[in-house]
């Protein structure tokens, strides 16, 4: 049973920053602290450690993975801030930051209050290694949907002259982007490496060799599909320089191939096949 303590030590730590971050860059008198904005950014490592050490205590246990949706939330969640915070240390993304900071400070107490009926995994090396590159890879891509979907807003107003405060604060529209390619490099890395396993060890991983049935059929397709659009977007981006509209178009579409596989697939054999 998970203890309390270091959860809210974890919260408190999380809303302290995020107060000293919305400060420096949300309030309607912003304060000057750069001379120790680099510290705090540094202090947000410290959190976001122990954040990840009580979602391994918390789903780890006597060699098994059990997974929670509290569980998947906090995860999703730490990785976020993970991503902004690790950006932070190069990038101007301090109002990022800001706003995902509050997030991660309910996020880590998820796992306390949504505990449910958790997924329980087992034990083999190769399956877990399959499904820890599966559930990074999902989590960065959605992590980037939601980073395009702001980025789109954020470019709509600034085309029609119609910025208010809140989307006035963020980072650069070219800032925002460089970090929008940074997830979907390490997403698609991730995917890459999950469907190898999943494809290459496939009896070690599912107990049979790897074959088309009316369940991996629909899911290997759509991954298959959103690898090859994340991939069209990397190689556009590379060789012709693809960004704005073109990018979040492509990036958008990749993550929706990917919910498809991984939700689709269900739909698709309980509502169609009957299975």
């Amino acid at each position: 049973m998970p203890t309390l303590f270091p959860h809210l030590l974890v919260t408190g730590l999380y809303a302290a920053l995020g107060y000293v971050f919305w400060r420096t860059n949300w309030a309607r008198q912003a304060v000057d602290a750069s001379h120790w904005l680099g510290w705090a950014r540094l202090a947000v490592l410290f959190p976001l450690a122990i954040h990840a050490w009580l979602l391994v205590a918390s789903s780890w246990a006597n060699g098994t993975l059990s997974i929670s949706v509290g569980d998947a939330l906090s995860a999703i969640v730490w990785l976020a801030l993970a991503v902004y915070a690790l950006s932070s240390l190069r990038q101007p993304v301090d109002a990022l930051q800001a706003l995902i900071l509050p997030i991660a400070a309910v996020a880590v107490l998820l796992p306390l209050w949504l505990t449910g009926e958790p997924m329980q995994l087992a034990a083999s090396p190769l399956f877990l290694v399959h499904i820890a590159l599966s559930l990074l890879a999902y989590a960065l891509f959605t992590i980037a949907a939601l980073h395009a979907g702001m980025m789109a807003l954020f470019e709509k107003r600034l085309h029609s002259h119609d910025m208010n405060r809140a989307l006035s604060n963020l980072p650069p529209l070219l800032t925002l982007e460089r970090l929008l390619f940074d997830i979907i490099g390490i997403g698609f890395v991730l995917l890459t490496l999950a469907l190898a396993s999943g494809i290459l060890f496939s009896e070690q991983v599912f107990g049979k060799p790897f074959s088309f049935n009316h369940f991996t059929q629909h899911k290997t397709v759509f991954a298959l599909l959103s690898w090859m659009t994340y991939a069209g977007l990397l190689a556009g981006r590379k060789r012709y320089g693809w960004r704005g509209r073109t990018a979040i178009a492509w990036s958008l579409t990749g993550f929706a191939m990917l919910v498809l596989a991984y939700i689709g697939s269900k739909i698709i054999l309980q509502l169609l096949l009957g299975k």
